[in-house]
Protein backbone atom coordinates (compact mmCIF):
# COMPACT_ATOMS: atom_id res chain seq x y z
CA UNK A 1 0.00 0.00 0.00
CA UNK A 2 3.02 2.26 0.24
CA UNK A 3 2.50 3.14 3.91
CA UNK A 4 4.47 2.46 7.06
CA UNK A 5 3.37 0.85 10.30
CA UNK A 6 2.62 4.25 11.82
CA UNK A 7 -0.16 4.80 9.25
CA UNK A 8 -1.27 1.17 9.01
CA UNK A 9 -1.94 0.98 12.75
CA UNK A 10 -3.41 4.47 13.15
CA UNK A 11 -7.15 3.93 13.88
CA UNK A 12 -7.93 7.48 12.75
CA UNK A 13 -6.63 6.67 9.26
CA UNK A 14 -7.25 2.99 8.63
CA UNK A 15 -9.75 0.38 9.80
CA UNK A 16 -9.17 -3.34 9.58
CA UNK A 17 -12.59 -4.96 9.55
CA UNK A 18 -12.77 -8.76 9.64
CA UNK A 19 -15.61 -10.61 7.96
CA UNK A 20 -16.53 -12.74 10.96
CA UNK A 21 -15.49 -10.97 14.18
CA UNK A 22 -14.93 -14.32 15.83
CA UNK A 23 -12.42 -17.07 15.17
CA UNK A 24 -14.08 -19.77 13.05
CA UNK A 25 -11.72 -22.59 13.99
CA UNK A 26 -9.32 -24.60 11.83
CA UNK A 27 -9.93 -27.06 9.02
CA UNK A 28 -8.18 -30.45 8.71
CA UNK A 29 -5.17 -28.84 6.95
CA UNK A 30 -4.67 -26.19 9.63
CA UNK A 31 -6.21 -23.31 7.67
CA UNK A 32 -8.95 -21.09 8.98
CA UNK A 33 -12.51 -22.21 8.38
CA UNK A 34 -14.82 -19.77 6.56
CA UNK A 35 -16.07 -16.80 8.61
CA UNK A 36 -19.07 -17.65 10.74
CA UNK A 37 -22.10 -15.90 9.17
CA UNK A 38 -23.85 -15.25 12.46
CA UNK A 39 -20.90 -13.13 13.63
CA UNK A 40 -20.84 -11.09 10.42
CA UNK A 41 -24.58 -10.52 10.57
CA UNK A 42 -24.36 -9.13 14.08
CA UNK A 43 -21.37 -6.80 13.65
CA UNK A 44 -20.27 -6.13 10.06
CA UNK A 45 -23.11 -3.94 8.81
CA UNK A 46 -23.30 -2.03 12.09
CA UNK A 47 -19.62 -1.17 11.98
CA UNK A 48 -19.74 0.07 8.39
CA UNK A 49 -22.85 2.12 9.18
CA UNK A 50 -20.94 3.75 12.03
CA UNK A 51 -18.14 4.81 9.65
CA UNK A 52 -19.78 6.82 6.86
CA UNK A 53 -16.51 8.66 6.20
CA UNK A 54 -14.96 5.59 4.54
CA UNK A 55 -13.71 6.44 1.06
CA UNK A 56 -11.96 3.21 0.06
CA UNK A 57 -12.71 -0.42 0.91
CA UNK A 58 -10.12 -3.07 0.13
CA UNK A 59 -12.07 -6.31 -0.18
CA UNK A 60 -9.44 -8.88 0.66
CA UNK A 61 -10.11 -12.51 -0.14
CA UNK A 62 -13.08 -14.41 -1.47
CA UNK A 63 -15.39 -14.02 1.53
CA UNK A 64 -15.03 -10.24 1.66
CA UNK A 65 -15.46 -10.08 -2.11
CA UNK A 66 -18.64 -12.16 -1.99
CA UNK A 67 -20.07 -9.89 0.71
CA UNK A 68 -19.06 -6.47 -0.63
CA UNK A 69 -19.47 -7.17 -4.36
CA UNK A 70 -22.49 -9.46 -4.16
CA UNK A 71 -23.84 -10.59 -7.51
CA UNK A 72 -21.41 -8.30 -9.35
CA UNK A 73 -18.56 -10.58 -8.24
CA UNK A 74 -16.95 -12.60 -10.99
CA UNK A 75 -16.50 -16.37 -10.60
CA UNK A 76 -13.16 -17.04 -8.95
CA UNK A 77 -10.96 -14.86 -6.79
CA UNK A 78 -8.59 -14.43 -9.74
CA UNK A 79 -11.40 -13.40 -12.08
CA UNK A 80 -12.71 -10.96 -9.49
CA UNK A 81 -9.34 -9.35 -8.83
CA UNK A 82 -8.61 -9.25 -12.57
CA UNK A 83 -11.82 -7.21 -13.04
CA UNK A 84 -10.63 -4.65 -10.47
CA UNK A 85 -10.93 -1.70 -12.88
CA UNK A 86 -14.65 -2.32 -13.30
CA UNK A 87 -15.31 -2.40 -9.56
CA UNK A 88 -13.04 0.55 -8.87
CA UNK A 89 -14.68 2.80 -11.47
CA UNK A 90 -18.27 1.79 -10.72
CA UNK A 91 -17.91 1.99 -6.95
CA UNK A 92 -16.74 5.61 -6.96
CA UNK A 93 -20.12 6.77 -8.24
CA UNK A 94 -23.16 7.78 -6.17
CA UNK A 95 -21.19 8.89 -3.09
CA UNK A 96 -20.20 5.31 -2.33
CA UNK A 97 -16.70 4.32 -1.23
CA UNK A 98 -14.28 3.10 -3.86
CA UNK A 99 -13.89 -0.69 -3.78
CA UNK A 100 -10.81 -2.64 -4.77
CA UNK A 101 -10.78 -6.46 -4.67
CA UNK A 102 -7.45 -7.97 -3.58
CA UNK A 103 -6.10 -11.43 -2.83
CA UNK A 104 -5.29 -12.18 0.79
CA UNK A 105 -1.75 -10.94 1.61
CA UNK A 106 -0.51 -14.32 2.81
CA UNK A 107 2.71 -16.19 2.09
CA UNK A 108 0.40 -18.88 0.74
CA UNK A 109 -0.45 -16.58 -2.15
CA UNK A 110 3.13 -16.17 -3.43
CA UNK A 111 2.39 -18.66 -6.23
CA UNK A 112 -0.74 -16.67 -7.15
CA UNK A 113 1.30 -13.47 -7.35
CA UNK A 114 3.85 -15.15 -9.66
CA UNK A 115 1.06 -16.45 -11.93
CA UNK A 116 -0.56 -13.01 -12.09
CA UNK A 117 2.17 -10.41 -12.71
CA UNK A 118 -0.46 -7.88 -13.82
CA UNK A 119 -1.42 -7.52 -10.15
CA UNK A 120 1.88 -5.87 -9.21
CA UNK A 121 2.27 -4.07 -12.52
CA UNK A 122 -1.25 -2.64 -12.89
CA UNK A 123 -3.31 -2.81 -9.70
CA UNK A 124 -0.75 -2.04 -6.97
CA UNK A 125 0.35 1.31 -8.45
CA UNK A 126 -3.30 2.43 -8.59
CA UNK A 127 -3.82 1.30 -5.00
CA UNK A 128 -0.71 3.15 -3.82
CA UNK A 129 -1.73 6.32 -5.70
CA UNK A 130 -5.23 6.19 -4.19
CA UNK A 131 -3.85 5.66 -0.68
CA UNK A 132 -1.49 8.62 -1.15
CA UNK A 133 -4.41 10.77 -2.35
CA UNK A 134 -6.54 9.82 0.65
CA UNK A 135 -3.68 10.60 3.02
CA UNK A 136 -3.12 13.98 1.36
CA UNK A 137 0.26 12.95 -0.05
CA UNK A 138 -0.63 13.06 -3.75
Amino acid sequence: MGIGENVFYDPDLLAIVPMGFCFPGLDAKGGDLPPRPECRKVWHDRLFAAMPQIELILVIGQYAQAYHLGKARKGSLTETVAAWKTYFQESGQSNRPLVLPLPHPSWRNNAWLKKNPWFEAELLPVLQKEIARLLGRA
